[in-house]
């Protein structure tokens, strides 16, 4: 949970916070069909397979499925990314993302993916170097990451998994110093 307000480097706080997907349709539902003002979950999901030119392919729990690619405009001191693909209820998307406007503090799992590969952060063999708990996220849902990782830094110090910590602590720092306008790309 976030709080109106401004969070590091000046940015805003406003309108931060994950919400749920609806979970449970009352009623006989198909993709895409609408129960109860609520439109139901897709039976079928989408999957976009890498190409060279992607800089991320993948989704999540919830249906979300997209994949990412640098704009045509898109500079080096103004990297913007296209992502592509289609949201939790079935529905194709397209987002323009400015790369140096994201906030790790409130930022969507999409940004975050963007960001994530375009700073070329280290996913250690995995599918993303971005903590658990982003699996219900929806297209639009926003969260604190840096919070996020934290906890999970925490939760592994807890368990005797210092060799996970290190891994999020380094996943974190890459994020902390772009917040903090080291715009470096990793290894």
């Amino acid at each position: 949970m976030c709080v109106n307000g401004i969070g590091a480097a000046g940015y805003s706080l406003a309108g931060c916070g994950v919400k749920r997907p609806q979970q449970k349709v009352t009623g006989k539902s198909f993709a895409g069909q609408i129960t109860n003002g609520v439109k139901a979950r897709p039976n079928e999901f989408k999957v976009y397979l890498k190409t060279d030119d992607m800089l991320y392919s993948g989704g999540n729990g919830t249906g979300l499925s997209y994949y990412i690619k640098y704009a045509e405009n898109s500079t080096e001191d103004d990297p913007i990314v296209i992502a592509k693909g289609v949201d939790e209820n079935g529905d194709e998307f397209e987002q323009t993302i400015h790369i140096n406007k994201i906030n790790p503090k409130c930022a969507t799992v999409v940004e975050m993916h963007a960001l994530e590969a375009h700073l070329g952060v280290d996913k250690d063999g995995g599918l993303s170097s971005l903590p658990p708990g982003t699996g219900e996220m929806g297209l639009h849902d926003r969260t604190d990451f840096m919070d996020l990782f934290q906890k999970q830094i925490s939760d592994m110090l807890v368990l005797g998994q210092q060799r996970l910590a290190a891994y999020y602590q380094y996943g974190m720092r890459a994020y902390w110093d772009f917040m903090n306008g080291e715009r470096r790309v990793f290894p």
